[in-house]
């Protein structure tokens, strides 16, 4: 497939002078700039994907008059991005870049009453001037600093940095110094795409305003990881009003217990004593996302009630320090909360929640737990910000990435206040975004996107691709990606079927929870339900189907039983043989769950479980198949991709591999994603246009 690639860079605000840092001159490498690309016949491609701006984290100056946000450019020639600084009115005016340096800068804060900024770059903590000048070099730690957040008084500064996972000596002769071999006798030694020799674990620091000072271990001494691996970060730590406590999430279990649990709970921290309190103490499941209240007597925090499932309902809780008591106020509630936040009162919580795939902004009463929707759209709304009487956010759609939205409380309506992307989207024409609703085998209603071909035209023919979501919980929702992108694929000639089956998590738990141990079952159906109902339509011609993780293990499934209803099949970072993927993957809770137990348990859901694995229907694969893999995924280890493909190959099915040895279980570096692209499309358009 051949890609025209015009490229002309922006000039930005270049930093003048050397930097100052305690004294010391340091000369700025050249910045990666705002780039443009010239979109031919207005269809997007993956070159225009990866040159759009990535726009993050808006944070509102004290004064509630300006916000900061980070911007990330690629450089696709240099295989890398790298996140600028900007600072703009709270109407969007008077934008202004304020960094322009070879190295990212991240988790900005405002500090000194909005006169000045702390971020993070090359894991220390710098400090800046509002307009960019006086850049100085506030302080680092041990292997480098990742993420941090100021007290509210100003005096201290609560951080997170990785230490060792483990005392234990290295078990080498003296004779073999140039041995490599680790020894390893527990469970979780490696988790996502690392071998697991170091754990993030939180620092406080005294701050003032020049540097940081008595710096101390917040779990000095203990083996647990604070944030949670692999997602967790800042958000699970919150500062006290008064800035004298710190609650924190953390799953306090190793070895085999860690990987078999999800038992994480919310604990306070007394920095005065240094005493911690476990404050979940027999909540079993998931406790993350603690926040202080305003007045500091209660918290917030989001929770799961059942162990060893990381996709139950999250359920929004508040605690009373005092006395002990909690209160759940999403039980009349049928879906999830996530991302809260303290209205100004303290006496109601913000928080997202995805409802039918599209993720709105509620608000919650503390007193009586009435909740009501502040905003909904054909968008994904993040976390908010509270400015007076409108909330700041980020937010995206299938035919726009994030940028930053102002919300009226009152009305709902909101505005693109950071416009980052504007000068691509005006060039490019979006494929329409449809939603139905699909008859089920069992006579339920199912809940689709279909997003058609830019200029489409019912009287032609054009093929059809269906989406397999991974997880196998999660949601098909108004989102966008560098790694799936719909509005790529249908700019590419392609009809795009997105059907939220059974196990998505936008329409009740019922619905979320019917895929566990049932994963050859009724979701499988609802596939092809979904293709079933396109195929009524003239314009519909051959389908095929792609899909990673779960949505690779449902390529390779439906690959054994589909019965020529598909045409050709891509399947990245897929789980083939359910025997052998227990016993490779890390966090085994998840596997034990939904495959109703280990391969040799022998109870009912486990034996048909495993006995209906991918690997077992093989001898029926007749269709072309695409695998992809990265070979750094601890997730889906590379050799399940690679077990589907030698299978292909010795049955005589066309099939390709494309695997990359520096990625984990997705594709992110952007050569990479844009070879990845390539080849996507050159075999769908191979077996869906010739």
């Amino acid at each position: 497939m051949k890609r025209k690639l015009l490229v002309m860079l922006i000039s930005t605000t270049i930093l003048t002078g050397a930097c100052s840092t305690g004294g010391k001159e340091v000369t700025q490498e050249t910045p990666i700039a705002r780039s443009t690309i010239t979109v031919e016949n207005g269809i997007m491609t993956p070159e225009v994907m990866h040159s759009m701006g990535k726009v993050s984290d808006p944070q509102l100056s004290p004064d509630k008059k300006e916000i900061l946000f980070g911007v990330t450019f690629t450089d696709i020639e240099q295989n890398k991005s790298n996140r600028e600084l900007f600072i703009m009115n709270i109407d969007g005016s008077n934008k202004r870049q304020i960094t322009s340096t070879a190295k990212s800068e991240s988790n900005a804060k405002w500090i000194n009453s909005g006169k000045e900024i702390l971020f993070l770059q090359s894991g220390a903590i710098w400090k800046i001037d509002k307009d960019g000048n006086n850049r100085v070099k506030i302080g680092g730690y041990g292997n480098g600093i990742s993420e941090f957040a100021v007290s509210p008084t100003g005096d201290k500064i609560l951080f997170v940095s990785n230490i060792k996972s483990t005392d234990k000596p290295v078990d080498i002769w003296s004779d073999l110094d140039k041995a490599t071999g680790r020894m390893i006798d527990n469970l979780m030694y490696r988790h996502w795409d690392h071998f697991v020799e170091e754990i993030p674990h939180p620092f406080v620091a005294n701050f003032d305003g020049n540097s940081i000072s008595n710096i101390f271990d917040i779990l000095e001494g203990e083996p647990y990881e604070c944030p949670t691996l692999p997602f967790g970060g800042i958000e699970q730590l919150s500062w006290s009003p008064d800035g004298t406590q710190i609650l924190y999430s953390s799953k306090k279990l190793t070895g085999r217990d860690y990987a078999y649990s999800t038992n994480t709970d919310i604990y306070l921290f007394n920095i005065a004593d240094k005493t911690h309190k476990n404050l979940t103490e027999g909540m079993m499941g998931y406790d993350t996302d603690p926040l202080f209240s305003p007045d500091g007597k209660s918290f917030a925090w989001i929770s799961m009630e059942r162990a060893g499932f990381e996709a139950d309902k999250q359920r929004l809780f508040v605690m009373d320090l005092e006395s002990g008591n909690k209160k759940e106020l999403t039980s009349n509630y049928k879906y999830n909360a996530g991302s809260p936040v303290w209205d100004q009162e303290g006496t109601g919580i913000y928080f997202n929640s995805c409802v039918h795939a599209l993720t709105g902004i509620y608000h919650v009463t503390v007193a009586d737990a009435s909740i009501s929707k502040i905003a909904e759209d054909q968008v994904n709304f993040d976390k908010v910000a509270l400015a007076g009487n409108k909330l700041v956010t980020t937010y995206k759609s299938m035919s726009m990435a994030n940028e930053i939205a102002f919300i009226d409380k009152e009305s709902g309506q909101f505005q693109n206040i950071s416009k980052e992307n504007n000068h691509l989207l005006s060039q490019i024409t979006m494929g329409n975004v449809e939603e139905r609703w699909v008859k089920t085998v069992d006579n339920k209603e199912m809940h689709m996107w279909v997003v058609y071909p830019p200029g489409f035209d019912p009287a032609k023919k054009y093929p059809v691709l269906l989406f397999c979501t991974g997880g196998p919980q999660g949601t098909l929702s108004q989102n966008w990606s560098t790694r799936w992108n719909f509005q790529l694929m249908a700019g590419q000639g392609y009809i795009v079927l997105l059907p939220n089956r059974r196990g998505t998590t936008a329409f009740g738990q019922e619905w979320t929870d019917q895929i566990s141990g049932d994963y050859i079952g009724l979701n499988m159906q609802d596939y092809m339900s979904a293709v079933k109902e396109i195929k009524k339509e003239s314009y519909a011609g051959k389908v095929g189907a792609a899909g990673a993780s779960y949505g690779g293990y449902s390529i390779f499934y439906l690959a054994g039983i589909h019965k020529g209803m598909f045409d050709a099949f891509i399947a990245h970072a897929g789980i083939f043989n359910q025997e052998h993927m227990y016993m490779t993957t890390e966090e085994l809770f998840f596997s034990h769950w939904d495959n109703g137990g280990a391969p040799w348990d022998n109870n009912p859901i486990a034996k048909r479980h495993y006995s209906n694995s991918p690997h077992k229907f093989v001898k029926n694969w007749d269709t072309p198949i695409l695998v992809t893999h990265g070979e750094l995924d601890y997730r889906v280890p590379v050799d399940q991709g690679m077990a589907a493909f030698n299978a292909a190959q010795a049955l005589g099915v066309p099939s390709e591999m494309l695997l990359f040895p520096d990625e984990n279980h997705w594709i992110l570096k952007p050569q990479n994603s844009i070879q990845w692209n390539r080849v996507y499309f050159r075999w769908l358009d191979r077996w869906l246009k010739e």
